[in-house]
């Protein structure tokens, strides 16, 4: 267990010390975020802050894993070294976007056709990847089961499993995404979820069936180094959160918020807690279905909208509520959220 608090420590650290440095670099570069006109007015006071954040993110997460891993002398595992990639692989995506906008100084990047399309590709790898390299118990880092709060015994196949893992992927990345869009909010929600999902993992490892056998043990193939993994993101998050609360010195960008969401995908369905994640990641799912349901009735009414603005976090800004109110308030709905989403996993447990 030496290797959650080492590798949750460092990235803390590493995100906390390394983000003014980081600030200084874009800012002396002129990376500055681009803000929408037809955003809230009060959002123009923070055109020209500094975004792509996300990097220190990425980089503290790994960093502190990789540390804790040389200390403690505890081998890397597949089911991370995945994870990780997919990751890079989304933070890169983000990069790009992010990048785009910053260079041709305009709040359009990548369309949106061409960051579905790099997120499907970066989850399609993951996912084919992901369903091989199985240890010496036959299990693999993603298995073929579909998974709620464990594996069911809804055998999907390779194919469909790929399909189902492009689905989670691009949900959540873009989930974290449409989250981003107040001081602090997906920054401090990421937090949550992902220390719930150390909790799942830790809990996992010590009831799973090469420790604890029995009816009631999991098959997961490395829950305690997702653990890890999960520890070390939770800690850089946090770190990253003291510069990017109210007021914000810096923005994750979509660097950020599409590595962050695919994270969260990664460790839920290595986890074999797939479904989980709805709970889990209430605030992004909620914040998400605004603006499904705004798209939708806007197409369907004639141009009628049902919010002031979507997503949801900007119709409460126009109906004058102030920012800090809604990211607290929208907090305590990612809190209650997790709350949630661990008790479903431990009510399963126990009913068994």
């Amino acid at each position: 267990m030496r290797e959650i608090l080492i590798s949750g420590a460092i990235a803390l650290l590493i995100s906390l010390f390394g983000t003014p440095i980081l600030i200084r670099i874009l800012a002396g570069r002129g990376y500055g975020q681009i803000i929408r006109d037809d955003g809230p007015t009060s959002h123009h006071t923070k055109r020209g802050t500094p975004t792509m954040g996300g990097l220190i993110i990425i980089f503290a997460s790994i960093v502190g894993y990789l540390i804790s891993h040389a200390l403690t002398q505890v081998a890397i595992s597949v089911s991370a070294i995945l994870v990780i990639g997919l990751i890079l692989s989304l933070g890169f995506v983000g990069f790009l976007d992010d990048w785009l906008k910053v260079s041709r100084q305009k709040s359009l990047g990548l369309s949106g056709k061409q960051k579905i399309m790099g997120q499907t590709i970066c989850a399609a790898v993951f996912g084919a990847l992901a369903i091989r390299f199985a240890d010496k118990d036959g299990l693999t880092p993603v298995s073929l089961y579909l998974s709620t709060v464990r594996d069911t015994s809804l055998k999907l196949g390779a194919i469909v499993v790929v399909l189902w893992i492009i689905l989670l992927v691009t949900a959540a990345s873009n989930g974290v995404n449409l989250t981003d869009g107040l001081d602090g909010l997906a920054t401090g929600a990421s937090v949550m979820t992902f220390l719930a999902f150390l909790l799942i993992g830790v809990w996992e490892f010590g009831q799973g069936c090469g420790i604890t056998p029995g009816v009631n043990c999991y098959l997961v193939r490395d829950p305690l180094d997702m653990a890890v993994l999960a520890a070390s993101l939770a800690g850089a998050c946090t770190g990253f959160l003291w510069w990017n609360a109210s007021p914000a010195k810096i923005f994750m960008g979509d660097t950020g918020s599409l590595a962050l969401g695919g994270a969260l995908a990664g460790l839920a369905v290595t986890l074999r807690t797939q479904m989980l994640l709805v709970p889990l990641g209430g605030l992004f799912v909620l914040i998400t279905l605004s603006v499904i349901i705004q798209r939708l009735y806007f197409k369907v009414s004639g141009g009628k909208r049902i919010f002031k603005m979507a997503p949801l976090q900007h119709h409460f800004e126009l109906s004058g509520w102030g920012e800090v109110t809604i990211v607290l308030r929208f907090w305590i709905i990612a809190g209650l959220s997790v709350a949630l989403g661990l008790g479903l996993f431990y009510a399963q447990w126990v009913a068994r």
